[in-house]
């Protein structure tokens, strides 16, 4: 009876020690939420956490107030080959609007959404549920111990006393194995997970411990170089700073695969989030009010680890589109000499606001403005985050309008003179957008 309670508490700690990994790196339970801004439709792509594998994926499209009704067809491909499509129909109203498709199993796959006339790719992963190496000799050990334990009984309840003793050293032997690797386990580090650091394949998702433990390898990128440009929608190239070759490796971050600043001329801000055509090719439809030199700032996150921002200017015709008009919200600044933190808080009046891309808030920030737009030398991005909500493991999305009224901000100006910032916040599916100029004084006793 003693040695089966020794079994038994043995089994229990190694069921609370070891838990199987997922293969992309991802905490279980997470959505995908990406943002694209298709055409004139500024969208969040939701994919639903995929479980059991093979099985159903939820796909659910938010769209925004602006958004046109229409029809969006949705495929699902894997090595270039469609494995399930369905179709979304988009109100007027905005809101979720959901479809599903299937994956034939774990790896990578591709999204595309196709509104008839552009079509966005989003890569994503299906995590496999998999076991390490240290876990299956931990449960093959216990299991043998079992057995051997059941052997050992039956030979003793039969009067075979020495007989006993044989099974008895494997249940031994067993448990010394099986505690040894349930130990163990707890202390090897996790392989590389596929999609997060390494390029995914069927292969190291469904198995990624087979290429050997981790090692100390940096899995980092190279810088990626950006040309915008313009024929019809604006474009963005973005290549790799070593090779040449055309970035296709970037992971959704904030809930975009790149997030997009444009500012005209006179100051006005553009926050989009281009759609993946092509590997290393980003479109976005962008109407103009006035030409000049465009300031274009794109923040991306390679494979690998490290975010980017790439920064470029583009000069661009007037296509005729009206500026969009400023949001009244109610600006307390406080704010200090360059080099120290500054606090910017937005009163929005009402606590319903949603999270956009994840966050309460944006403020994005360029400056010091002494010329051209394009020119200024500092670009910041600063979010207000959402508080976290106990029990959940993802961030809530657009349904949730329960934030607010206060937005604040905390910022570090490095440098003295006058900076353009805009604040950011969703409410009613609408992106409320608050510009500002901000001077900000030198240090005291700094010379120039």
């Amino acid at each position: 009876m003693r040695t089966l309670l020794v079994v038994l508490c043995a089994i229990g700690f190694a069921w609370g020690a070891t838990l199987p990994a997922s293969a992309d790196g991802a905490p279980d339970g997470a959505d995908v939420q990406v943002a694209q801004t298709l055409g004139a439709r500024e969208l969040t792509v939701v994919i639903r956490r995929v479980e059991p594998v093979p099985g159903p994926v939820h796909v659910e499209v938010v769209t925004h107030a602006g958004s046109p009704a229409g029809e969006l067809a949705l495929r699902l491909s894997q090595d270039g080959t469609v494995v399930s499509d369905t179709k979304v129909v988009l109100g007027a109203t905005p809101g979720f609007y959901g479809g599903t498709l299937r994956v034939s199993g774990p790896g990578p796959w591709e999204l595309a959404i196709d509104d008839g006339e552009r079509v966005a790719t989003i890569p994503f992963v299906v995590p496999a549920r998999v076991m390490s190496p240290w876990q299956n000799a931990a449960y093959g050990g216990f299991v043998a111990a079992g057995l051997f334990l059941l052997v050992s009984l039956l030979a003793a309840v039969r009067g075979h006393g020495r007989a006993a003793l044989v099974p008895a050293g494997g249940v031994v032997a067993a448990l010394a194995v099986a505690v040894t690797a349930a130990l163990l386990s707890a202390s090897v580090p996790p392989p590389a997970p596929p999609g997060s650091d390494l390029d995914p394949t069927v292969d190291n998702v469904t198995d990624p411990y087979a290429a050997g433990p981790a090692s100390t390898t940096d899995y980092s990128r190279p810088p990626a170089n950006l040309v915008a440009s313009r024929n019809g929608d604006l474009r963005l190239a973005l290549t790799d700073g070593s090779t040449g070759r055309p970035v296709d490796d970037l992971l959704v971050h904030d809930n975009a695969l790149v997030h997009l600043g444009v500012v005209s001329p006179s100051g006005r801000l553009w926050h989009l989030h281009p759609v993946r055509v092509g590997p290393g090719d980003y479109r976005v439809a962008l109407d103009t009010p006035e030409p000049g030199r465009y300031a274009v700032a794109a923040e991306i996150a390679r494979r690998g680890g490290g975010r980017q921002l790439l920064r470029a200017a583009v000069t661009l015709d007037a296509t005729g589109a009206s500026a969009a008009p400023a949001e009244s919200v109610e600006l307390v600044r406080k704010i200090g000499e360059a080099g120290t933190p500054s606090t910017i808080t937005a009163k929005f009046g009402a606590r319903d606001l949603q999270p956009w891309l994840g966050m309460v808030g944006h403020m994005i920030v360029t400056g010091p403005v002494t010329g051209e737009v394009a020119d200024a030398p500092v670009w910041g991005h600063v979010h207000s985050m959402t508080p976290p909500t106990p029990g959940r493991t993802d961030r809530p999305d657009e349904s949730v309008a329960a934030f607010g009224p206060d937005v604040p901000f905390t910022y570090t100006f490095p440098l003295p003179g006058r900076y353009l910032v805009w604040v950011q916040a969703e409410r009613g599916y609408s992106v409320r957008t608050v510009p500002a100029v901000i001077d900000v004084p030198a240090a005291r006793g700094a010379t120039g």
